[in-house]
């Protein structure tokens, strides 16, 4: 297991994390975090933070993404087609990456050569934040034109547009896909799939910089756990059914400095090991926290370990490697279906007929794929390869040109 983030300093940094018996022979773990490597490929402060079992990607404001493999430990190249900062970058499985920007665009990247199957202008200012339900058949998406974007993955095309207030900055798929939250400001709309309504609203003290959903079944009967990060030293975990909160504890500390600012916790990620329920916590203080979830949901985690980067850290992924024992307790994914009562102009379905429509179309097609399918042809101009095939077509194109001239002589 490693742990990785990245910095306003340029720097990706990779911890390795292995769990160890203690030294009075018990059965308690020994959590020891040892640094692993450093990543220094941008020129920009990082921003987005993705890992699938072989690869750690990153984007910067620097408009690139940085690939780094895992097993060999180097430098896999960069991916160059946005032009902005890179916002979100979201793995689906081991063969998909998905990356939103500054620019508007929203691109889907083949994740084993490294190509990209669809570039989509999705929305008219920067894409903030993007999530892929876990069937993998839709996404949704905000942006700073003030709108909630629902993708069909398998079609390759918007499905619907909500119309928001404010600008939204985060969007969170449950780990079922049952429900999802939109997040603005202090506030957190949660949504039901089967109602496409907001069923409740949160509210945290400060802005909110991060959230994770919280997948331990042991001891919930639905997945309605929400962690919560502002832009404070605090994590607090709310019920989304109840919309209370449940426990809150302090996940890093202020500097005893006057001048220093206050600590901020940036970025967090939940996940399954070795039969410990863990949430991972970075914080601009430069820690990053492991800390092992109680079995009771109103009591606050303890810490397993910590490491001191003494960067300024903005994003935080975990790398598991494939042949770690990691415990899958997630049931399959809610099937999917349209996210938004808001129809497309020109429609004059019920939300009903919407909601059974959209279901029916995401059912994956042999002889069509969409932005998720292996058979989508690449975007032109894109790829490590692409420039080549492009000089190799200029060259030819002028020999054709010349011959035809030569033949009108």
């Amino acid at each position: 297991m490693e742990l990785v983030a990245g910095c306003y300093e340029q720097v990706l940094f990779g911890f390795s994390v292995h769990p160890e018996p203690n030294a009075s022979g018990d059965h308690q773990q020994k959590w020891t975090p040892v640094a692993d490597f450093t990543h220094h490929a941008h020129t920009a402060s990082l921003s987005a933070v993705a890992a699938n079992s072989r690869f750690v990607v990153t984007g910067s404001k620097d408009e690139t993404i940085h690939i780094y493999d895992m097993k060999k430990k180097i430098d896999h190249g960069a991916l160059v087609h946005h032009n902005g900062t890179i916002t979100c970058l979201k793995f689906h499985g081991n063969r998909h990456l998905i990356s939103g920007a500054e620019d508007g665009l929203i691109c889907v990247w083949d994740a084993k050569k490294w190509e990209c199957l669809k570039s989509i202008k999705a929305h008219k200012g920067h894409v903030t934040f993007l999530s892929i339900h876990p069937s993998g058949k839709l996404a949704l998406s905000v942006g700073t034109d003030k709108t909630l974007r629902t993708w069909n993955l398998v079609e390759g095309r918007s499905a619907f547009i909500k119309n928001i207030k404010q600008n939204a900055h985060i969007v969170e798929w449950s780990p079922r896909g049952e429900k999802y939250v939109v997040v603005i400001l202090n506030k957190i709309d949660v949504y039901h799939l089967d109602t496409a309504a907001v069923s409740g609203t949160i509210t945290n003290e400060k802005r909110v910089s991060s959230v994770t959903f919280l997948s331990i079944l042991f001891f919930f009967s639905q997945e309605s756990v929400l962690a919560v990060a502002g832009d404070e030293e605090v994590v607090r975990f709310f019920d989304t059914d109840s919309l209370m909160c449940l426990c809150e504890f302090k996940a890093h500390e202020n500097s005893s400095e006057a001048s220093a600012p206050e600590s901020r916790v940036k970025d967090m990620f939940s996940f399954e090991i070795l039969e410990h329920h863990v949430i991972v916590t970075a914080s601009s203080d430069g820690f990053i926290k492991m800390w092992k979830l109680a079995q009771d949901k109103k009591v606050p985690p303890s810490l397993l370990c910590e490491v001191n980067t003494n960067a300024r850290l903005t994003c935080l992924g975990v790398w598991l490697d494939s042949v770690t024992d990691t415990k899958e307790s997630l049931p399959p994914a809610a099937e999917p279906s349209a996210v938004s009562k808001e129809q497309p102009k020109g429609s004059k379905k019920e939300s009903g007929d919407a909601v059974q429509e959209e279901a029916r179309k995401s059912k994956p097609n042999t002889k069509k794929r969409g932005l998720t399918g292996v058979s989508e042809k690449p975007t032109k101009g894109s790829g490590p390869v692409a420039a080549k095939k492009r000089k190799v077509g200029e060259i030819l194109e002028k020999k054709r040109k010349k011959k035809k001239i030569r033949v009108m002589q």
